[in-house]
């Protein structure tokens, strides 16, 4: 054999000799990195604990359980993170708080790896096993499949037949969409306690320019809330629909510090001719107004330019078909449920029943013009308001539906959908708690899982 061939059968050698090397000692690393977890798990747990567990195909959702972590435990968090194969389902009662990042496979399957613990889920029948629990899913997955996010799905509606309460709303991640991330990123920011949590990836945003804000609540018991109007860029902005959200960007600080974004639900069509957001602002305990509130609606004035960018939120999309809409918001919320009953009007789709909550009804009646406007038109076939600081005993949204519970029943019976835009604080688990009461928790986990009640909560 000439000496070139005898070098480059070397390399050859060498070159695999080093490839078994790395997988060798990447195969001891993930088994040492098992053993300590593993470990962790055997030991009580502190009543504190948050868990994040995972199921990953290709590493990809364990990658993004230990960025999860990592935020959480930037906030003080004490957190343990497990694959699904190390835990059973049995173990998860010993958590009150649990996150869950993972992957579907094929068509709507698990990951291998996570297999055996959605065989003990297929056992368990719905109960209170979970009672008192309070639980997140990260759902990874690719929409060009039939059962996207399947896997995520089944888990999310499975941790709720077990009496564990949502922190949030399931979140789906589409072929790795840094929006749906940065959405999972505030939440972990919120239950953090921290605003400042760097991104995972750097986000793009577009330049807006703020055209107008109105006061829409002056002499409101409530924090002023504004109808902010922002105008697309000169190149023109990608377009979005009813129930997706604005993301607004960080602004320098005069110190140099960074403010977090902070989201928004759009109230309004691209057909408007921009994007319209409904604003409360908002104060801290010493007064000093609120990051993100304060910069749109006091320091930011008409002309200025505002970082925007916009997060479909499919989740939150009207259906295609006229089935009826019952349409529940407080506060604020009442945005994502305007843009929802302008795409209806447009569609021609009329039976439309919102229901809205605030303060007073002399000072917070949120877009009342359109309101009446649409009433009168037929696109809201019904309208109920509740104000509950108008009588002695406070009343909200959840309390008129329970005194409609005939009504929203029929309606039920009749296809509608349910879609609740507000506070997850409250209002959210109010309403949750009132649709159980009048339908049955199997019925209501029914619609939810044929996507006929559906939250953008915050």
């Amino acid at each position: 054999m000439s000496q070139p061939r005898l070098i480059a059968a070397a390399c050859v050698v060498l070159t695999w000799a080093l490839l078994c090397l790395w997988a060798w000692r990447r195969a001891r690393l993930q088994q040492a990195q098992h053993a300590r977890a593993q470990q962790a798990l055997d030991a009580p747990a502190p009543a504190d604990a948050l868990l994040v567990a995972y199921a990953s195909q290709t590493g990809y959702a364990e990658a993004l359980a230990a960025q999860t972590a990592q935020s959480l435990r930037a906030g003080g968090l004490t957190v343990r993170v497990a694959a699904l194969d190390q835990i059973d389902a049995a173990r998860l009662a010993d958590y009150r708080r649990m996150l869950f990042v993972v992957s579907t496979y094929g068509e709507g399957d698990p990951p291998d790896a996570a297999a055996a613990f959605a065989g003990q889920m297929q056992q368990i029948p719905a109960g209170a096993m979970l009672a008192g629990a309070q639980y997140a899913v990260l759902a990874l997955g690719d929409s060009e499949y039939a059962h996207f996010c399947g896997f995520g799905r089944h888990l999310d509606h499975w941790l709720h037949a077990q009496g564990a309460a949502p922190l949030f709303d399931l979140v789906e991640v589409d072929n790795g969409d840094p929006a749906a991330l940065r959405h999972w990123q505030h939440h972990l920011g919120l239950l953090a306690g921290r605003s400042d949590l760097p991104d995972w990836e750097a986000p793009v945003y577009e330049s807006w320019r703020l055209a107008d804000r109105t006061l829409l609540n002056p002499g409101s018991q409530g924090g002023p809330c504004h109808l902010l109007t922002l105008t697309p860029p000169a190149e023109g902005s990608r377009p979005w629909q009813a129930g997706d959200i604005a993301e607004i960007g960080p602004r320098r600080e005069r110190g140099g510090a960074l403010q977090a974004h902070r989201e928004y639900s759009i109230a309004s069509l691209p057909e408007d001719g921009g994007i319209q957001l409904l604003v409360r602002q908002m104060r801290g305990p010493d007064g000093a107004l609120g990051l993100g509130s304060g910069w749109l609606t006091h320091i930011a004035q008409p002309g200025d330019e505002i970082a925007l960018r916009v997060r479909a939120n499919r989740n939150f999309h009207a259906p295609a078909d006229d089935r009826p809409m019952i349409l529940v918001a407080n506060g604020t919320g009442l945005a994502g449920l305007r843009a929802l009953i302008k795409a209806r009007r447009a569609a021609g789709h009329r039976r439309n029943w919102l229901i809205f909550g605030e303060r007073n009804a002399a000072c917070d009646g949120f877009c009342g013009e359109d309101i009446a406007r649409w009433r009168q038109d037929g696109t809201l076939e019904r309208v109920d308001t509740v104000f509950s600081r108008d009588q002695a005993e406070r009343r909200y949204v959840q309390d008129c539906l329970r005194e409609q519970a005939h009504a929203v029943r029929a309606w039920v019976d009749a296809g509608a959908a349910v879609y609740v835009c507000g506070s997850l604080q409250g209002m959210a688990g109010g309403v949750d708690d009132a649709l159980q009461d009048i339908l049955g928790a199997q019925r209501l986990q029914d619609l939810q899982q044929a996507g006929r009640y559906r939250r953008d909560v915050y």
